[in-house]
């Protein structure tokens, strides 16, 4: 088992934002973890990823603990995207993206004609080469998450752990993204993603984790896991799911929550 949460618990401000929550995961695998706001997403990312110490219970890779590993040992081996993360930095996007090798970078030095070319690659794989020696902090929303996930992504990291990565982007950028993530797990690698896009979490996750209210309400393949009952316990709303040769496809329903007559809602 490459990855794997035992029994976590997160206290805050006595609610339990995470409550005895257990999973395991293994590579290769796209792994896609939805829920409503405020049900615990991040939290069970960060503490899957030994950026939080949770009050109970532990994350282990390969059975070590992830909070006893080395944190440059821990960073080869597992990439974390925060939501919304932020550059306060003008250096380029060359730069940010190049910040992904720290890892593996020795302590002096620049960077070897490989790490270059992978960088460049990596720019190109996120349509950032003509953005390359553009300050990151004058950016756009959509082009700055696309640079922190190119620099997520360079080092090729055994575990990707990334906290709503396709936010802000318009829905090109948005599959690219899908699809360089799910072609990273194809490579032996595990992927875990908190989504939003509902859609896009069942056309390209091979699992789907649903938590409500700190617990795990669901897991398991989309097929399986998307329900209109299960859809509607997650979100309040109704939901209208359609499957083809093609996959799973998800339409909400307005049902006149804010007083408005039953409408369709966008497809996803």
């Amino acid at each position: 088992m490459l990855l794997e949460a035992s029994n976590l618990t997160v206290v805050r401000g006595g609610r339990a934002i995470l409550d005895n929550v257990s999973a395991r995961f293994d590579a290769p695998g796209l792994v896609a973890v939805i829920g409503p706001n405020g049900a615990g997403k991040s939290t069970f990312l960060s503490a899957l990823a030994g950026l939080l110490k949770p009050d109970a219970g532990e994350a282990r890779i390969e059975g070590a603990p992830v909070l006893s590993i080395d944190r440059r040992k821990l960073a080869k081996r597992r990439a974390y995207l925060p939501q919304n993360a932020r550059c306060e930095w003008p250096i380029s996007v060359e730069r940010v993206v190049a910040l992904g090798l720290t890892p593996t970078l020795p302590a002096f030095g620049d960077l070897n004609a490989g790490d270059k070319a992978r960088v460049a690659a990596m720019l190109e794989l996120c349509d950032l080469s003509a953005k390359q020696e553009q300050a990151a902090t004058t950016l756009s929303g959509g082009e700055l998450a696309r640079t922190m996930l190119g620099r997520a992504m360079v080092g090729d990291p055994e575990i990707l752990i990334a906290d709503e990565p396709i936010a802000g982007l318009d829905p090109r950028h948005a599959l690219d993204a899908m699809h360089r993530l799910r072609a990273h797990s194809a490579k032996r690698r595990l992927v875990i993603v908190a989504l939003h896009d509902l859609g896009l979490a069942a056309a390209f996750a091979d699992r789907v984790i649903a938590i409500k209210d700190g617990a795990i309400a669901a897991d398991g393949a989309a097929d399986a896991v998307f329900t209109p009952a299960l859809l509607r316990d997650l979100f309040e709303v109704d939901a209208r799911i359609a499957r083809d040769d093609a996959g799973v496809s998800i339409r909400f329903v307005d049902a006149g929550r804010l007083g408005g007559g039953a409408a369709g809602g966008p497809g996803l």
